[in-house]
């Protein structure tokens, strides 16, 4: 493939079985986002998806040879794009030309269709946000003529699996809307007095359940949690199952929602913290903490995965990251030990702020053309 810098005005597509704005899943504020970046630098974005029959902006484009209800499962999507394989293909290709696009990104191996990609010149991108499962990667990855991932993180996970990613290339996801920093009157009102908030799909890896069973005794900050169910499923029932089990550990001080906040209302919430706590125990890039990064809000979370890259484990971090061993126990008390540290959560709030400045969408839509083309 040419090296050649891509035209301007380049026709990008993004391929992803279930996608509409306000999901409450990263994957899809990520689409969103780099969609959103690459509009602002010139070219032409379009989001192919099969969940939204009648799309709300000429930016989506309906794939009606995907036939399947959402929610859904891996296995039900799997099958449902087996059986439907050759006219799928022939459906996006016809798409593709359409709309002259150059370059098609299939947005994750199997929900991002990458497992059957065209027979289309475009350019084709595999973006790995995770790497799921073998039966979906092998496929996606001996067609992709560019793969690229969230972070590292993804990068040294496949070559434990043994997979070549000798050209792999790393794009961070952006964030999709820019806040002003808070200014140091803000910070300090939010240090004495915000809630400490949880903002997570209900799955099993990011942690919550764990994180209130935790909560310690006598904890007179408000705490909020929004757990809103996305549109996929580990498995049957999994993301009800873990609500219910958040539920048992309420108290007077715990709020708990199940009801998701729209795009552009996450910012403004994560803005009101004090902390955001991120109990994930396994985390590809780290969405919602650069989202509480970007609005100057410290952020606690594990050390794993990208975590420690991203809120930072220096003089320049933008929180605190603790030891997974520790047990999300050790979540609680860092970020109740920032609170009461006038000089430290100043520092971490303004270090918060200017860490997310690298993922503006303008800066990571110019990286990502530079990596694919």
């Amino acid at each position: 493939m040419s090296r050649r810098s891509a035209p301007p005005g380049a026709g990008v597509a993004f391929v992803l079985a279930s996608y509409a704005p306000d999901t409450p899943a990263g994957m899809e504020r990520a689409t969103a986002a780099l969609a959103e970046g690459l509009h602002r630098i010139g070219h032409r974005p379009i989001i192919i998806t099969a969940s939204t029959p009648r799309p709300p902006s000429p930016q989506m484009v309906e794939l009606s040879s995907l036939t399947i209800a959402f929610p859904t499962d891996d296995q039900t999507l799997r099958d449902a794009i087996t059986s439907a394989g050759g006219v799928i293909r022939a459906e996006l290709a016809a798409i593709l030309d359409d709309h002259e696009i150059d370059v098609v990104v299939y947005v994750d191996a199997l929900w991002g269709l990458g497992r059957l990609m065209a027979d289309h010149p475009a350019h084709t991108v595999l973006a790995a946000h995770v790497l799921g499962h073998t039966e979906d990667l092998l496929p996606a990855l001996g067609t992709a003529d560019r793969v690229v991932a969230p972070s590292p993180t993804v990068i040294h996970e496949a070559a434990a699996r043994g997979i070549e990613t000798e050209h792999w290339q790393v794009v961070p996801n952006a964030l999709l809307y820019d806040q002003p920093p808070p200014t140091p009157e803000q910070a300090e009102r939010r240090r004495q007095g915000g809630p400490l908030r949880v903002l997570a799909r209900p799955a099993e890896n990011k942690g919550v359940p764990d994180l209130l069973q935790a909560l310690p005794a006598g904890l007179d900050r408000h705490v909020d949690v929004i757990l809103a169910p996305a549109p996929f499923d580990a498995g049957p029932g999994v993301q009800q199952q873990v609500i219910a089990r958040c539920q048992q550990y309420r108290r007077p001080n715990v709020s708990l929602s199940t009801r998701p906040l729209a795009w552009s209302q996450v910012p403004s919430w994560l803005a009101e913290a004090a902390v955001v706590i991120v109990p994930s125990r396994a985390e590809t890039f780290g969405l919602v903490a650069l989202e509480a990064l970007g609005c100057g809000v410290p952020v606690v979370a594990y050390d794993i995965g990208n975590l420690p890259d991203l809120v930072g484990t220096r003089d320049d971090a933008g929180g605190v990251i603790v030891e997974h061993s520790a047990g999300p126990a050790e979540l609680w008390r860092a970020a109740l030990e920032l609170t009461q540290d006038a000089v430290a959560y100043l520092h971490a709030s303004r270090a918060a702020y200017y860490r997310s400045r690298d993922f503006r969408p303008t800066c990571i839509a110019e990286r990502f053309m530079k990596a694919v083309w």
